[in-house]
C-alpha cells in the first residue's frame, strides 16, 4: 500500500487549496480513506473520510463547512478541497486509510492502517 500526498503550499487566510492523494496497492479492505493533520506540537487530528463502498463522506466538526473530500477512481486519487483557510489550519496533512469512518479523537493513530508522508499547508499573511 502506498499513499502519496501533494498540493500543499503557503496560502493567505481566506484562501483555498486542493490536496491530492495518489494511492496504489490498495484492496480497500478497510473501505475508509481520508485525511488527518498534525499541527506543530500536537497529535493527529482526523479531518475527513470517504467510504468507498457507497461514497459516503464524513467530516470533523472543525472543517465540515469548509473542506470537501472526493475520490476519482480512474485516477486512483483522493482529494481534499479546502476553502476559507485559517491560521489554525497550518499543519502537515496526511492521507490515510482507517479502520472506521470517524476515528475517535485522541486515538486517531490507532485507527490508521496506512499513511502517506504528508504535505505541508501553511496559512499566513
Amino acid at each position: 500500500v502506498k499513499l502519496v500526498e501533494s498540493g500543499g503550499d503557503s496560502v493567505q487566510p481566506g484562501g483555498s487549496l486542493k490536496l491530492s492523494c495518489e494511492y496504489s496497492g490498495f484492496t480497500f479492505s478497510s473501505n475508509y480513506i481520508g485525511w488527518v493533520r498534525r499541527e506543530p506540537g500536537k497529535g493527529l487530528e482526523w479531518l475527513a473520510t470517504f467510504y468507498t463502498r457507497d461514497s459516503s463522506t464524513y467530516y470533523a466538526e472543525s472543517v465540515k463547512d469548509r473542506f470537501t473530500i472526493s475520490k476519482d477512481s480512474a485516477k486512483r486519487t483522493v482529494y481534499l478541497q479546502m476553502t476559507s483557510l485559517k491560521y489554525e489550519d497550518t499543519a502537515l496533512y496526511y492521507c490515510a486509510s482507517f479502520l472506521r469512518a470517524r476515528p475517535p479523537a485522541g486515538a486517531v493513530g490507532g485507527q490508521i492502517l496506512a499513511q502517506g508522508r504528508g504535505t505541508q499547508v501553511t496559512v499566513s499573511s
